[in-house]
């Protein structure tokens, strides 16, 4: 009976120990694939850059025009910021993991890089919601478009979007990382990320597997339904315009968006409405939280004549004069 109370303690101790010396991750990525890790590194290192520019051109533009002073705009300013926040968090420490021979993540930087990630991608959800209600309000009410956009209710909804984001992140982060782990630390994954970390657990998961299907589904599938019906409605709006050039321009901004929405939404509805004990896909959560950020810019402003004529007059403009030409 000694032995067996002494077996158990010594367990419960070395358990412990696991748990108190789990200081650090391995961020196992690509590794089985080392070919694999320069490619990725350059192309990671180009879709940052161009994250960059083009969402501060897009903020930089959209705050300096005074044409652009719309709720659109606005929306796709606050999503420019989240993007530039977004690979922010994760292509850096992408960036040095594939060059380093020992692919570590800190405990604190796991956390850090888990909560961002996931606050920033919940957000993006419902900004894009937002998005395709505004353009149903301005397609199918332009009449009472400002009225209903009003400043005050932009303001709400972003701020909404982005405290729903991070409400749901620290919830979601709490219940990920208090699970016990029993010393094992080597993630299958190129980052933190929440299904990649549940398989690390040593304890059943169940409730945590429900959790996030639950939380899924009202930030993946109720805003991507409510994007579908509004583009409905703009569907059955569009073909009562009688002017080409409205229906060109109303059918513009609609596919950029369109096209944005279902480059985020496809892969993260791959990698988050899928049990976590299947097979991740690396290269999907690259393209949401990676490549897309990059396109989204260029998706909104290929084809868009107002920012085309901002940002002509913005680089015309005289250094000290305040007035556009």
């Amino acid at each position: 009976m000694k032995k067996v109370m002494h077996s158990n303690a010594a367990w419960e101790n070395q358990h412990e120990l696991n748990q108190s010396t789990t200081e650090e991750f391995i961020l196992l990525g690509v590794s089985d694939q080392p070919q694999l890790e320069l490619v990725l590194f350059v192309l990671i290192l180009i879709s940052y850059v161009m994250t960059l520019l083009g969402n501060v051109t897009i903020i930089v533009v959209s705050w300096l025009a005074p044409r652009l002073h719309t709720p659109m705009y606005f929306f796709l300013s606050n999503l420019s910021f989240l993007d530039i926040c977004y690979t922010s968090s994760l292509g850096p420490p992408m960036l040095v993991n594939f060059l380093s021979t020992r692919k570590a993540i800190s405990w604190g930087g796991c956390v850090a890089q888990l909560y961002i990630s996931l606050a920033l991608g919940s957000t993006e959800c419902l900004l894009l919601a937002v998005m395709a209600l505004d353009r149903y309000a301005a397609i199918c009410r332009p009449l009472r478009y400002v009225t209903i956009m009003s400043h005050r209710l932009c303001l709400l909804m972003a701020a909404g979007s982005w405290l729903s984001g991070h409400s749901t992140s620290l919830a979601q982060t709490v219940l990920t990382m208090q699970l016990p782990r029993c010393g094992q630390n080597h993630i299958d994954h190129i980052f933190c990320e929440v299904p990649a970390l549940l398989k690390l657990a040593c304890t059943d998961t169940s409730f945590n597997e429900v959790e996030l299907f639950s939380v899924s589904v009202v930030f993946l599938v109720v805003p991507m339904s409510l994007i579908l019906i509004s583009y409905g409605y703009i569907g059955a709006a569009l073909m009562r315009i009688c002017s080409s050039e409205g229906r060109r321009k109303a059918f513009s901004t609609c596919t950029s968006h369109l096209a944005v929405v279902s480059l985020f939404y496809g892969p993260a509805i791959y990698m988050y409405l899928q049990p976590p004990s299947k097979d991740q896909g690396k290269i999907a959560s690259l393209f949401y939280t990676m490549v897309t950020p990059m396109l989204n810019p260029l998706i909104y402003t290929l084809r868009n004549t107002e920012v085309h004529g901002a940002l002509r007059r913005l680089l015309r403009k005289k250094p000290g004069l305040i007035v556009w030409s």
